[in-house]
């Protein structure tokens, strides 16, 4: 389900959980081979607009724990979750 920006009840949590979701996407698409994709387009766009009102702060603690829970090299998740094209 797509986050609605619009919407009052919209809270801090449903960002981050947002955010969330992403990283762990892409780190079990990328590095745990998962047999079946997890990203989708809704989930890379709920996180990349909810990163639009998350302080880089939190954005960076959500990358460095879980790059340190799944064992991934902060900087490889980094060039992950953007690649430079």
């Amino acid at each position: 389900m797509a986050l609605d920006f619009n919407d009052p009840e919209l809270e801090f949590s449903d960002l981050v959980d947002a955010y969330l979701s992403w990283v762990l996407a892409v780190i079990n698409d990328e590095k745990l081979e998962g047999e079946e994709k997890v990203l989708t387009d809704e989930i890379a766009e709920d996180a990349l607009n909810a990163m639009r009102f998350l302080p880089g702060e939190v954005t960076a603690a959500i990358e460095t724990s879980l790059a340190r829970v799944y064992d991934v090299d902060p900087d490889e998740l980094a060039s992950l979750l953007f690649p430079e094209d």
